[in-house]
């Protein structure tokens, strides 16, 4: 069965509104000689939510001061 239409929009807002964070580290070998490693996270909500966990606070000020000056030019 596939979940209504409403329940996935319930679940992308809930999502959205409290973000989701996931970790993972993984390394890639062959054999037992690790090749690759990696540290990979994403971070997954609206962009109020980033701003309120102090995420992507650099790219919000440098997005306002460029809005600001298209306003003023």
């Amino acid at each position: 069965m596939e979940p209504e239409r409403d329940e996935l929009i319930d679940l992308l807002d809930r999502i959205l509104e409290k973000g989701v964070i996931l970790n993972a580290d993984l390394i890639i070998g062959i054999g037992e000689i690790p090749l690759i490693g990696l540290d990979l996270r994403l971070a997954l909500a609206g962009i109020k939510t980033m701003l309120d966990y102090g995420l992507w606070e650099d790219w919000d000020k440098a997005h306002r001061a460029v809005a600001s000056q298209r306003e003023e030019g």
